[in-house]
């Protein structure tokens, strides 16, 4: 059975406590040359005003924008209530990034190209935020880092289990695409707190065990904040994306503004 190349498209974006940044990702909605989707932005509990200025925004913007509060925190629950409820609101096709990232102009682009393709999920690339002024170490040599831990993965024992359909490629959770059918079929993202296990690379395995079109794209771009490279460094967040070997002694912490 092909893949689905058309049919409704949602974005899902979790926010937790985004109300310095979050005007900036739905901008790079808007300036998208695709804006035929819908937006659902899960308020993941949230102590400060990120609702609000969703409430504002949804006001003038060029397409539907649902706000759904999730109080489970951590962005595996609150990806997964975004995904669910754009299921539910009638999704076909579901993209998602995070409220500190900015997708590129023609990332919602992209994404159909992939499901047009035939993908029924598509994991784009990430890069730094050009707002934030990266040094040349954090523009070139960390996503060559990433890249190399990238490939790591891909011959990492638990990655190659005959279970799994299709190659380990990297995900990122800012910037994957996926139908809604295998995201059903799959089990979707484990609802797990951002300190536990990645949900991103949890959601990809999963995928992998009910599909054979998993790709990696590339022209599905989005800038990602620095912040936590800066505010831990180098070492402690290759380490807290790898299998999440640094935590911080408090959980709180994990959550960098």
């Amino acid at each position: 059975m092909s893949a689905p190349a058309d049919g409704p498209l949602w974005v899902v974006l979790p926010a937790y406590n985004e109300e310095a940044g979050i005007e900036a990702t739905l901008a790079a909605l808007v300036s998208q040359t695709d804006t035929g989707f819908a937006l659902v932005v899960v308020d993941n509990a949230s102590t400060d005003a990120t609702a609000d200025v969703v409430r504002r925004f949804a006001a003038t913007a060029p397409f539907p924008v649902h706000l759904v509060p999730e109080d489970e925190p951590g962005a595996g629950a609150a990806a997964d209530t975004g995904f669910r409820y754009a299921i539910g609101q009638g999704a076909v096709l579901l993209v998602r990034t995070d409220a500190d990232c900015l997708p590129a102009g023609d990332w919602i682009a992209a994404a159909r190209r992939e499901f047009a393709r035939g993908a029924e999920m598509a994991c784009g690339r990430s890069v730094p935020r050009r707002d934030e002024n990266p040094t040349l170490a954090e523009r070139y040599l960390l996503p060559s880092v990433v890249r190399a831990t990238a490939l790591y993965g891909r011959y990492r024992r638990q990655h190659r289990h005959p279970r799994y359909r299709a190659p380990y490629v990297l995900c990122h959770g800012h910037n994957l695409a996926i139908t809604a059918a295998l995201y059903v079929r799959s089990g979707g993202a484990p609802r797990v707190p951002l300190e536990g296990p990645p949900e991103d690379v949890a959601l990809l395995n999963r995928a992998r065990e009910h599909s054979t079109r998993i790709v990696r794209a590339e022209r599905m771009v989005v800038q990602a904040s620095l912040r936590r490279l800066r505010a831990w460094g180098a070492r402690r967040t290759l380490l807290w994306c790898w299998d999440r070997r640094f935590r911080p002694a408090d959980a709180t912490k994990v959550h960098v503004r």
